[in-house]
């Protein structure tokens, strides 16, 4: 901050509001955890978060979208209850769920790269926000998967936890697809 004729300004104001936009993310994020339905048959709920993950790829693009996600698992390491189920600590990214939150990140960063490389236009049509959050969903899953198949194996990490959560993404990437094609940052 500068001081001109007793006025305060800010020589940064796209960076300071880019950083409002990603804690403003990383609490949506925080705030989708609790937004869950838990699954009987599944170690993993359905929430809001890769909902607000995508969105946060999509607007936000590579970097403020990756650390939106990495400030909001950084919280949850520190101790806040921001991971689903208002659990937190180091020890979620150890266990079942772990791997989906990694996933996150990659998949918030990965958004927002395929989302840059198509700036050119004046907004991102819907389906290729929708392709580009596909993408992402994908690297969750991938994530999510790889660390819940070395605790009950390919198989049943497959069908407890990918399979059974299809839907609702298709669904979830749908809606943010259409508000970041409408809106934007």
């Amino acid at each position: 901050m500068h001081i001109k004729n007793n006025e305060f300004y800010s020589t940064n104001t796209p960076e300071l509001r880019m950083m409002v936009f990603a804690s403003l993310f990383a609490a949506l994020t925080a705030a989708g955890a609790y937004i869950q339905i838990p699954i009987p048959f599944s170690p993993v709920p359905v929430t809001l978060q890769v909902f607000f993950v995508l969105l946060a790829g999509s607007m936000l693009k590579s970097k403020w979208g990756g650390l939106s996600i990495i400030v909001y698992t950084l919280l949850g390491i520190a101790g806040l209850p921001v991971f689903a189920g208002g659990s937190s600590g180091m020890g979620v990214l150890f266990g079942s769920t772990g791997g989906y939150i990694i996933g996150f990140i990659l998949a918030a960063y990965t958004v927002g790269k395929l989302s840059e490389k198509v700036e050119n236009a004046d907004k991102s049509s819907f389906f290729t926000n929708a392709l580009n959050m596909s993408a992402g969903v994908l690297v969750i899953y991938a994530c999510g998967f790889i660390r819940l198949m070395f605790e009950i194996g390919p198989g049943a990490a497959l069908a407890l936890g990918v399979i059974p959560f299809l839907p609702g993404e298709i669904v979830k990437t749908a809606v943010a697809a259409y508000i970041a094609s409408t809106h934007e940052l």
